[in-house]
């Protein structure tokens, strides 16, 4: 899920090397030294800093990317309005003088690390020498030979069990995968809606019809988390690249359009949270601070400064004047949003804190971690009240419903679980067959929606403790907005391409594709099953 970028350590231990060495090294003919080349030097550079904002996926947001995309050679060379690059000149190339500016608010990259001083002088030689563009790396591209264009062709089935046991076990296969995990998952304000978020999109359901209605592409990366507004009319996005940047972007739900993306997060943001009135919104990254938004004005209030390691998790309380947080650092922190100052530590624990959760009533925050239990705490004394419990291994994400009844745990021992709100008395648990990442729990605590390791996402019954359908994204090029939604009792529903390559087996052997076709592809039976409505048993077709 997390790219990470390798550092110039040769390079620097070159240029490390005692005075004399470097005299000698200076004075070398640049005839003789290679000259560099896009491919080879310059891109890794762009995409480490600066394709975040400039790539051919922004360009359509000129607020974002200023018309300019740096993530390939013609790109670069064709510039935005103007030229950015003038080859021979780098004293005279656009490029080159904003890398170099003293103001950190107009210097490139904006609310980043300024490039290393190697860096920019390799961007200037490279012009100095031409700008020439060099072989491109393989590894740039991944052609496949049915394609018309530089995309993977996913091909790896993926198997989704029915309950019908006529004329065997009878499984459906879709050539969909590998689907990549599902991280985060949110209901809006009323249930209507479900946002489910996967490496680089993030897909919106309409939870009545079941089915997607929007696909957002242009964000960074891994998607860590994702929240909605109390009124439903932003979605936050949270996630970047690790050691690199954070992204944190809010979209008009109306639209899907981006009102902002709020720079500033030095390495990739891992949880978001809105203020009961909306106002605010806090960050959680793994740059070791928490960030305090202005939602209206999109600026920083507060940079929460108290961990010491990476911060995995927040919360707000139910009056809005304080948040929770959770950390690496083994310790959970409860802070003030005014003052951004630290009130209460939360410690005891043993290994990483990964999820907090605070009760509706305001008066418990409970904590999850690699230790496979559930952590209660006093927001008043900061004493632990109750150590619960809970699932095997590690308890990846937690949740309670708007009316605090239960709380909801996403485990890595592939089952979801949810407790009284109140006691912390197990109540049920439900399988989820591959490792829950995140959970989200409706309004009305009737349903929660978890993601999962495999790329799919649960939806799950809360009074009858049942699975009521899968839904699996199927993240393609640019904006495809592949999918697929399969009860358990055999109904599925889909876009046109995945539905025509669905084959059903049973006990291992092929079935008539057509005929199980017509009988199974039902998308107003897997809408009902979504809305939790009685739907028809499946009506196999008889082999003769």
């Amino acid at each position: 899920m997390i790219e990470n970028q390798a550092i110039r350590s040769f390079a620097r231990a070159k240029l490390g090397v005692v005075g004399a060495s470097l005299v000698l090294l200076v004075a070398i003919p640049s005839t003789l030294a290679a000259e560099p080349t896009y491919w080879k030097d310059i891109y890794p550079i762009f995409r480490k800093n600066c394709t975040v904002c400039h790539s051919q996926r922004t360009l359509q947001e000129p607020e974002i990317s200023a018309g300019l995309a740096l993530d390939t050679y013609q790109a670069v060379k064709k510039g935005g309005k103007q030229p950015v690059i003038l080859p021979g000149k780098s004293g005279e190339s656009r490029l080159a003088q904003v890398l170099r500016l003293a103001d950190a608010n107009k210097r490139m990259p904006l609310d980043a690390k300024p490039l290393t001083d190697e860096d920019v002088a390799l961007i200037c030689r490279w012009i100095d020498s031409g700008a020439a563009e060099g072989d491109q790396p393989l590894e740039t591209t991944a052609t496949a030979p049915e394609s018309t264009g530089s995309v993977r062709v996913r091909r790896l089935p993926v198997v989704f069990p029915t309950r019908i046991t006529r004329p065997a076990s009878v499984e459906m296969v879709a050539p969909v995968g590998p689907l990549p995990p599902v991280a985060a998952t949110a209901y809006n304000h009323d249930g209507s809606l479900l946002a489910v978020g996967v490496y680089g999109r993030v897909m919106i359901w309409n939870t009545r019809e079941a089915r997607p209605v929007a696909s957002i592409t242009n964000v960074l990366a891994a998607v860590n988390d994702l929240k909605f507004s109390p009124d439903g009319s932003i979605l936050a996005v949270a996630g970047g690249q690790a050691s690199a940047r954070g992204d944190l972007r809010l979209f008009q739900t109306d639209s899907w359009k981006l009102v902002a993306s709020l720079g500033g997060h030095l390495d990739v943001v891992s949880s978001v949270a809105f203020s009961p009135d909306g106002k605010r919104l806090a960050s959680a990254s793994f740059d070791k601070t928490v960030r305090i938004w202005n939602v209206a004005s999109h600026q920083v209030e507060q940079t929460l400064t108290g961990h010491s390691d990476f911060v995995y998790s927040v919360a707000f309380g139910p009056k809005g004047d304080w948040v929770v947080s959770a950390s690496k650092d083994r310790t959970a922190r409860l802070s003030d949003v005014a003052t951004g100052k630290s009130k209460l530590t939360f410690s005891g624990m043993d290994q990483d804190v990964l999820a907090v959760a605070v009760a509706p009533k305001g008066d418990a925050v409970v904590s999850s971690g690699y230790e496979a239990s559930l952590f209660w705490w006093n927001v008043q004394t900061g004493e632990r009240t109750r150590r619960q419990g809970a699932h095997d291994i590690a308890v990846h994400e937690l949740a309670f419903d708007r009316g605090g009844k239960i709380v909801v745990s996403a485990g890595g021992d592939k089952t979801v679980r949810w407790f009284d709100g109140t006691s912390g008395a197990p109540i049920r648990s439900v399988p989820t067959g591959s490792m829950a990442y995140s959970v989200a729990v409706r309004f009305d605590g009737q349903q929660i929606a978890a993601g999962c390791a495999d790329g799919q996402v649960r939806i799950i019954d809360v009074t009858g403790a049942r699975p009521l359908l899968v839904l699996a994204p199927v993240p393609g090029p640019g904006k495809s907005e592949d999918w697929l939604a399969a009860t358990p009792e055999g109904f599925v529903a889909g876009s046109h391409d995945v539905l025509a390559k669905l084959e059903w087996r049973a006990a291992g052997k092929p079935l008539p594709g057509d005929a199980w076709r017509k009988a199974l592809v039902q998308p107003a039976e897997v809408a009902k099953a979504w809305r939790s409505e009685k739907i028809s048993e499946p009506v196999v077709p008889v082999l003769r």
